[in-house]
């Protein structure tokens, strides 16, 4: 099962890495020298979180799918260290309002996202319990 749940996590991480490159690329077209995709990246990837914890919540899903959809796509698609290093570029080049500004959507609107998609998982599940083994 060990091997299994390796796998899963290590193809949904390669596919998240190539959706945040790829984002990256299309956003860094449009919006040169503005960290658009990294906050992209994050609040999508907190909505699908948010989305796919509430949908498991009612839903028997198998473990290797949960680890390859949540730790792996989700954890590659995310980047709290790319986070960091906008943050840090952001206080040397923009100005003090900027960067709160980025800072506040990132973490609130983070948040707020996973949030909504928690509830948006349970209903899409249609709210059906399901007993979880101790």
């Amino acid at each position: 099962m060990l091997v299994k749940n390796c796998i899963a996590i290590a193809a949904g991480g390669a596919a998240g890495t190539l959706c945040r490159y790829f984002l990256n690329v299309h956003t860094l077209s449009i919006w040169a020298g503005h960290p658009v995709g990294t906050v992209l990246e994050n609040l999508l990837g907190s909505l699908l979180l948010g989305f796919l914890t509430g949908w498991v919540l009612h839903r028997k899903v198998k473990d290797w799918v949960k680890l390859g959809l949540g730790v792996g796509f989700c954890g590659g698609f995310t980047t709290m260290s790319t986070l960091a290093a906008d943050t840090f570029f952001l206080s040397q080049e923009s100005s003090p309002a900027g960067l709160l500004t980025y800072l506040f959507i990132s973490l609130f609107g983070g948040l707020t996202l996973a949030f909504i998609g928690l509830v948006l998982g349970e209903k899409w599940s249609n709210g059906k319990e399901v007993s979880h083994p101790a």
